[in-house]
């Protein structure tokens, strides 16, 4: 396999840590000295707001690279990439909420699925990593991550519900992978882990039955300092970089350039 550089966040289901893993796994891999740009791709903009990119304010977002023409991408990407605001912190491209109408807009337009892959081309010679915080569903936004992607990440909620979420993404994965050149690699990360929860246990060992070496060997426990950052605009490190959802995407950062080294 190639050596992991775009990586796409990606579940069809939402609520199971998709936004967070994001932009946790972007800073923590910024942190440990890695070039790294989070984009995010959901029309829901979920982790722009979070950051206080607010799509309305904006005159460029990753919504302009849909709509431009291959020659532009170099040029739109400085308009549309903030850089960090801080040392040790990643760089951020914002989403839009009409991200939703490219299903129709780019409907006739011929290679539409590779649109990303080749946006990111003039990407690749500026950072080590490009996480992507994906839409949680299927269609052209999704495929193109999907697509771009060396490594998806799919966090799964350790929950009997949220299973369902990982057959959705599995069936997408396998569709795709009968069209393209190179199957898509993917890891699935236990998410909102409760070890005082009967039913969260039986879940995680169940995916380590089912996926095995799939399963990232770090799990990402509750802890309520998410909630604190996710209302203060800011990222886990930034509330406190010792508690324990911030050592965990730290392992989960090191797991990944481990097995890029």
């Amino acid at each position: 396999m190639a050596a992991v550089q775009v990586i796409a966040v990606a579940n069809q289901k939402g609520g199971v840590g998709k936004t967070t893993t994001s932009l946790s796994l972007g800073a923590a891999l910024a942190l440990a000295g890695h070039k790294t740009l989070v984009m995010d791709l959901d029309p829901h903009a979920c982790a722009s707001i979070h950051l206080a990119y607010y799509p309305e304010n904006l005159e460029y977002t990753v919504l302009d690279i849909f709509q431009a023409e291959k020659a532009d991408y170099a040029g739109l990407w400085e308009k549309i990439v903030h850089p960090a605001e801080r040392q040790g912190f990643f760089d951020f491209a914002a989403a839009h909420i009409r991200l939703s109408e490219l299903e129709m807009d780019l409907k006739s337009r011929v290679g539409r699925g590779a649109i990303l892959t080749e946006a990111l081309a003039p990407l690749r010679e500026r950072y080590d990593y490009i996480v992507i915080d994906c839409p949680p569903h299927v269609g052209v936004l999704l495929v193109n991550a999907l697509v771009a992607a060396d490594l998806v990440i799919i966090p799964i909620q350790t929950d009997f519900l949220a299973l369902h979420g990982l057959r959705l993404i599995f069936d997408t994965i396998r569709t795709l992978n009968r069209v393209l050149p190179r199957p898509i690699h993917f890891r699935a990360l236990a998410t909102m882990f409760d070890r005082r929860a009967g039913a969260c246990r039986r879940v995680l060992n169940l995916l380590r039955k089912k996926l095995g070496p799939r399963l990232c060997d770090t799990v990402i426990n509750l802890d309520t300092n998410f909630r604190e950052a996710s209302a203060k605009g800011k990222v886990i490190y930034e509330i406190d970089p010792s508690s324990r959802g911030a050592v965990e995407y730290t392992l989960l950062a090191k797991e990944i350039a481990d097995e890029n080294a």
